[in-house]
């Protein structure tokens, strides 16, 4: 080539990007962009030359050369802009004839901005999916990336905004950086209204209800390990009479008058252990709501409260995990990515009882076990038996699906079986006979969600689960060949969709439908004599829901009101329609004072009937059922509440007074332990009270002393008297507790105290006998007349942690229940022993209770 021609070609990049500026001046405004296809076609035109290529290839490729600048411009310098700018590869043949086709990798060039406020953002990653290239943007919002695939994905994302994804090929531009534009990803978040609350991961949010997020958990008194059901008895107004998780009283109400949601599936088991410990695990579980007044309309049932827990939802990009040893039981759990949008969730517990018999599980077994088949009557030092085998056992497994389609659809799918399985077999002292026993509870829940964001300001939701609950029992004695068989069975399967829109900053609507199959199964049946009892019961519930929010300027006001339409159907029995309201408003009367107003309307129609004493081997006396309209109506509630809530510096403190009345209950499901038990009658109670909080907190301390005062009356209007003290009126309860944080250590102690609650007793002797029935019974004095002793018990808790590597980090815990040993007396009932004698029964608390623990987590 001669060397005149050398040297001006080294100018003409100069000459072309000084042309194209001086026209895109001339014009004001930046070059316009043609096809690369369409180009090509000019340039064979005026050159007198052919490009080989595949169309598809280049079909939607643009580049920033204008056309009325190409007549002006020889054909190398043209082709050499192509090269670098959409990274083509131009290959010359001959003097005729070029090849034409995308280069494999790439460097592409990007500049992210804020579409909102049209500012760059800086610190925003960068990933090319399925490989380990990322990079974050600099402080103008750039970023490069050489040598990638052209047909990568690139996944663009910073804290809020939503996530975008994009091809690379669509950033191949050497003339500039191509501008990206990020949304603002809108969230409705639960505010914040009291940092600490009890103790690190107990907070209240701002529609009234307690957040709690057991991955933040300090210590509670009495536990090394997070339990949600146990750790919600410390709030006001919530506890359990018989110290178990299975037998929650919320604000006077019965334990099936409680909603409880694992995942969005409603659970018809809560325990292991036959209700002495939570079934769920709390090291996957992200946040649990608790409301006892004015639930939003998109949920039904829960007359007396709402306890809603949700697992980790989140795709994590890295594993995390861990695994845990107590005296009863070991688990393990962990969270496992997949790729950049999947992942599963795995966790599990076992119990070590049917191998290991520790002086936890003995206490445990002593108090789910008393007065029952198991036991058997004098308790476990009898002399009635030659030997006796117990095998008792309980697990729960979980697993959950989490899928990201992309930034604006996401797909979950959970599933959880919960097991506890009792064998037992005793051999009597008398004649060398066997009895033997077995029991089997278990519930399996799975259910699934799509979750969709079409816009900044609506989303929709679609959901369903089918949860799956059975209590089994046999019996058998070899002296009588009598065998006993039982089973309550219930099943239920849900849809539910629901849609949420925003009309403007201040007013926010959610509407939805959902529809509910519950079918309940009670089965009985003996072989001497002949006796087989089979009922079933089928509800269809259809319901409409709707409720609007309000935010006023500054957030001073938050309105909620809605309205649930639920239309109740069972074939063979009625079909009802029920309108529930519902109002939540909480105004900042200053920055840190908020007046609460809460009120509901709500009805339920699974119950949980009390049949016999020794129903299910006297273990689990309780068994679901289906409300009919006629002998076991509907049950209806209505309640309000007033409160003041203040926060500010170290200080929390909170009153709230309610009332609530219930409507349709039966002597059936209240645990009658009188002439009521089997009477059927049908009546309703009222219950109003006053719970208090007083919490002071800082770094170190949180120290809390919380006060509930309740007044809680029957009225059965074919009794005598009408009028009594409810079973579960327990007027006076305080907790005091205070937990301490010194770097790797954590302390907790507590004090619980309550009045007693009451029972019924039998008339003085000589009267304590009716003999003029058959069989004999025993006369009992007016109903709920007498009080058990006062309940008092303190406990308290110690962890450590350290780290085993830098990755690695693990606890040692210890625990004391019951740390003073008192017998509190739980219940108290009378029966008829063998020699027509009146026998007095007590239920007793669990006595001293160590527990110890090792955790390692990654």
């Amino acid at each position: 080539m001669p060397k005149k021609l050398r040297k001006v070609r080294s100018f003409y990049p100069f000459l072309l990007l000084l042309a194209l500026f001086a026209s895109a001046i001339a014009r004001g405004q930046t070059a316009g962009e043609q096809d690369v296809i369409g180009l090509l076609r000019q340039l064979e035109a005026r050159h007198q030359v052919a490009f080989s290529y595949v169309d598809e290839d280049l079909g939607n490729l643009r580049v920033g050369l204008p056309a009325d600048l190409l007549a002006s411009l020889p054909l190398e310098p043209v082709l050499e802009e192509l090269r670098q700018q959409i990274q083509l590869r131009i290959e010359k043949l001959n003097e005729r004839y070029y090849t034409v086709a995308k280069s494999n990798l790439v460097t592409i060039c990007g500049q992210v901005y804020d579409n909102f406020e049209d500012n760059t953002i800086s610190g925003a990653s960068v990933e090319v999916l399925g490989s380990s290239i990322a990079t974050v943007t600099g402080p103008d919002g750039a970023f490069r990336l050489q040598e990638i695939p052209r047909g990568a994905t690139l996944r663009i994302r910073h804290l809020g905004f939503r996530t975008r994804y994009m091809r690379a090929e669509e950033l191949v531009r050497r003339d500039r950086c191509t501008p990206l534009l990020l949304a603002v990803r809108y969230q409705e978040l639960q505010e914040v209204v009291v940092y600490k609350f009890l103790t690190s991961g107990l907070r209240r949010g701002d529609n009234g209800s307690i957040l709690m997020m057991p991955s933040e958990f300090g210590v509670l008194p009495g536990l090394t390990e997070p339990d949600v059901l146990q750790t919600i008895q410390a709030l006001p107004g919530i506890k359990s009479v018989d110290e178990t998780v299975s037998n929650i009283n919320i604000r006077g109400g019965t334990n099936d008058q409680n909603l409880l949601l694992w995942d969005g599936i409603k659970m018809y088991q809560s325990g292991h252990f036959f209700g002495l410990i939570s079934a769920f695990n709390p090291y996957l579980t992200r946040e649990v709501e608790i409301i006892k007044n004015g639930s939003s309309a998109r949920y039904g049932d829960g007359l007396s409260g709402i306890i809603s827990m949700h697992t980790h939802d989140e795709v994590e990009r890295t594993y995390f995990g861990g695994a845990g040893l107590n005296l009863l039981s070991g688990d393990a759990y962990g969270h496992i990515p997949i790729s950049d949008r999947l992942a599963i969730q795995v966790s599990g517990r076992r119990s070590v009882t049917d191998f290991l018999n520790t002086p936890t599980y003995s206490n445990f077994s002593d108090r789910a076990f008393q007065d029952t088949q198991v036991s058997g009557p004098g308790g476990q030092n009898t002399e009635r038996f030659q030997s006796r085998d117990e095998d008792f056992y309980f697990y729960d497994i979980s697993a959950k699906l989490l899928y990201d389609l992309n930034a604006y659809h996401k797909l979950r799918v959970s599933a959880l079986n919960i097991e506890n399985q009792l064998s037992y077999r005793e051999v009597l002292a008398a004649d060398s006979t066997e009895n033997r026993s077995r029991l089997d509870q278990s519930n399996l829940a799975v259910g699934g969600r799509l979750t969709s964001e079409w816009s900044d300001r609506f989303s929709t939701a679609v959901s369903g689960y089918f949860t799956r609950y059975l209590l089994d029992s046999y019996y058998a004695t070899e002296a009588s060949q009598q065998q006993l068989f039982q089973a309550n069975e219930v099943e239920e399967t849900a849809l539910k969709t629901e849609m949420d829109y925003a009309l403007n900053p201040y007013i926010n609507w959610q509407a939805g439908y959902q529809f509910l199959v519950t079918g309940i199964t009670n089965n009985s049946e003996v072989n001497q004599p002949p006796f087989l009892s089979r009922i079933k019961d089928v509800l269809y519930t259809h319901a409409l829901f709707s409720e609007w929010r309000y935010t006023g300027p500054g957030k001073r006001l938050d309105a909620r009101a809605g309205l649930r339409l639920n239309y109740l159907s069972n074939p063979d029995d009625f079909d009802r329609f029920r309108l529930e309201p519902r109002l939540n408003l909480q105004y900042k009367l200053r920055p840190h004072l908020v007046l609460g107003v809460l009120g509901e309307m709500k009805n339920q129609t699974s119950l949980q009937k009390i049949d016999l004493e020794q129903n299910f081997l006297g273990i689990e006396k309780r068994r679901w059922i289906l409300a009919d309209d006629q002998n076991l109506p509907l049950v209806t509630s209505r309640q309000i509440s007033l409160g003041l809530h203040h926060d500010r510096g170290h200080w929390i403190a909170g009153i709230e007074g309610f009332y609530k009345e219930v409507d349709g209950i039966t002597t059936d499901t209240q645990g009658f332990q009188n002439e009521y038990q089997f009477n059927g009658e049908l009546g309703r109670y009222r219950v109003h009270g006053v719970e208090a909080l007083l919490n002071f907190k800082s770094a170190e301390w949180s120290s809390w002393v919380s006060y509930a005062w309740n007044r809680n009356d029957y009225r059965f209007e074919d009794l005598d008297p009408a009028e009594f003290p409810n079973n579960l009126d327990i007027r006076h309860t305080i907790s005091f507790g205070t937990n301490y944080t010194s770097g790797n250590l954590k302390l907790g102690i507590g004090v619980n105290y309550r009045t007693g609650r009451p029972y019924t007793e039998p008339e003085p002797e000589p009267n304590s006998v009716d003999t003029s029935v058959f069989p004999n019974r025993v006369n009992f004095s007016e109903p709920n007349s007498s009080r058990l002793p006062e309940y008092f018990r303190a406990d308290a808790s110690a962890i450590y942690g350290f780290e085993l590597s830098e990755t690695v980090r693990a606890s040692v815990g210890a625990s004391v229940l019951n740390l003073t040993g008192r017998r509190n007396i739980l219940n108290t009932y009378y029966r008829l022993n063998d020699q027509n004698e009146v026998e007095q029964v007590e239920n007793v608390s669990l006595g001293l209770t160590p527990n110890l623990s090792l955790r390692v987590r990654f």
